[in-house]
């Protein structure tokens, strides 16, 4: 079972850049409500796609350079990284079915094709 992963900038590089895995990369903070509304989403589709596709956390008011790196001006924002590069980018809160697209569309690149 996959879990949520919070990452700092000194665990980026591994755990996101380097991963071998596409990376859905949820950037929030604690006073938004938003994020916390997608978090058991988030929760729910890490598990159902472990193996496949991960998800790491990074709280922006802990990782400011990090934020300001990748330019995040609103919460929540998600950035999906696929070998290094930032291939898609999420703002906002959406629903479950949206999400589990994104999710779908990682774990099965080739599908429909």
């Amino acid at each position: 079972m996959s879990e949520l992963k919070a990452v700092t900038q000194e665990t980026f590089q591994s755990h996101v850049l380097e991963s071998d895995l596409p990376v859905i990369v949820d950037f929030w903070a604690d006073w938004c409500a938003p994020c916390h509304r997608v978090q058991p989403i988030l929760e729910d589709l890490a598990s159902d796609y472990a193996g496949k596709v991960r998800v790491a956390k990074v709280n922006v008011d802990e990782e400011i350079e990090l934020a300001g790196r990748y330019g995040i001006r609103s919460m929540p924002t998600f950035l999906v990284i696929q070998a290094g590069q930032v291939v898609d980018q999420i703002s906002g809160a959406r629903p479950k079915a949206e999400f589990e697209a994104r999710f779908a569309a990682l774990a099965n690149p080739n599908k429909g094709a």
